[in-house]
Order: structure tokens, then C-alpha cells, then sequence
């Protein structure tokens, strides 16, 4: 391959110098991804346990409240819970991990209390609401582990096209520039060596 870089000693030193640092680049990338990928797997174990969780609190929120609907009426159940508060007490703090932002959602309080009369209401009812509050429990839980593996596996993606970029372009690259420039050095010094033995043997004579 033919070099951009005129063939002198001080672009071999420049590129020597380029090179050092795209392979400790490409190493610390390298590393990079491996954490990443360690933490990846870890939160997607964790994702799989509430996504199991969440599905099986659904179906038992779902039949409490089937079981209320029959007890007080789709219309009564429907009044008591426009009275149920929305919750907005949700804390979100982020932490660093190879300097991807990674959600941390402060626990919810997973008790209900019920905020509605017990009159005109039930203990199915009571079950559904409690049920149904664990369920937020979950989804926020869900909601956090979610993003971070999103997050992680777009940080990933981008590490691992920069690794590749060092890896089969530009540290090829910088190997066959500073081999070219090496030939023509070496080879202009045989030539230098040539001349000079030539110039003492005329010398000589």
C-alpha cells in the first residue's frame, strides 16, 4: 500500500506514537465492553425474575378485581377508584456505570391503604386495590431494569463498532503506513551506505 505520508523519520515517529495510543485505545474500549456486557447480562437475569413476577401479579390483580366487579358492580368498583390518589412520589436518581447514566428508581411503597370509604365497598375490593398496587411496585422495578439494559446494549453497540474501527482500520492502517515508511528508509539508507563505501573506495584510489 502506498503511503499518504511523505516516507520521512518524522512521520515513522508520528505514526509510531498514532499507533500506541489506537491500540491503548482499542484496549481500553475493549475492556469497556466486556463491563458493559457483564452488567448487561445481569440486569437482563434480573429483567426475566420481574417479568415472571409481573405477569403472574397481573393475572391475580385481574381475577381480584373480576371478583370485585361481581361483588359491588362494574360501576361501583369504576366510583371507588376515582377516588384512589395517582402516585406521583416517584424518585428517579441515575449512577454511572463506563459512563453510561443507569436509572435508579426509589422503592414504592408496595402497602395499600386504601383511601375510600368502606362503606359501599368490599373485601374484594380491598384485595383488588392491594393487588393492583403491587403491581406498580413491579412495573416501576420493571420500568428501571428495562432502560438500563436499552441503555447498556446502545453504549455496547457503539463500543464495539469503535473497537472494530481500530481493530481492521485504523491500526492495519497505521501498521502498513509505518512498514512502507520503514522500506523506504531502510532501503535509502543501503543506498546511502552504498554510495559512501563507493566515495572511500574512489577516495582510495
Amino acid at each position: 500500500m502506498a503511503s499518504k505520508l511523505a516516507p520521512t523519520r518524522g512521520n515513522l515517529v508520528k505514526l509510531t506514537k498514532d499507533m500506541a495510543m489506537a491500540q491503548s485505545g482499542h484496549d481500553l474500549l475493549d475492556q469497556k465492553r466486556q463491563v458493559l456486557m457483564m452488567e448487561l447480562v445481569r440486569y437482563i437475569d434480573s429483567a426475566k425474575k420481574i417479568q415472571e413476577d409481573v405477569a403472574k401479579i397481573f393475572q391475580d390483580a385481574y381475577d381480584a378485581l373480576q371478583k370485585a366487579n361481581v361483588s359491588l358492580g362494574i360501576d361501583t368498583v369504576g366510583d371507588i377508584s376515582e377516588s384512589i390518589p395517582i402516585t406521583t412520589d416517584i424518585t428517579v436518581r441515575l449512577h454511572s456505570i463506563m459512563g453510561v447514566e443507569i436509572p435508579d428508581i426509589d422503592p414504592l411503597n408496595g402497602e395499600a391503604i386504601p383511601s375510600y370509604s368502606f362503606h359501599g365497598s368490599s373485601g374484594a375490593m380491598d384485595a383488588a386495590y392491594a393487588k393492583f398496587r403491587r403491581v406498580m411496585v413491579l412495573l416501576a422495578q420493571l420500568a428501571e431494569i428495562e432502560t438500563s439494559v436499552y441503555r447498556l446494549a446502545v453504549q455496547i453497540r457503539k463500543t464495539h463498532r469503535r473497537v472494530n474501527a481500530l481493530e481492521k482500520v485504523v491500526i492495519p492502517r497505521d501498521k502498513a503506513e509505518i512498514r512502507f515508511i520503514t522500506d523506504v528508509l531502510e532501503e535509502s539508507d543501503r543506498e546511502d551506505f552504498t554510495r559512501m563505501k563507493l566515495a572511500q573506495k574512489k577516495v582510495k584510489e
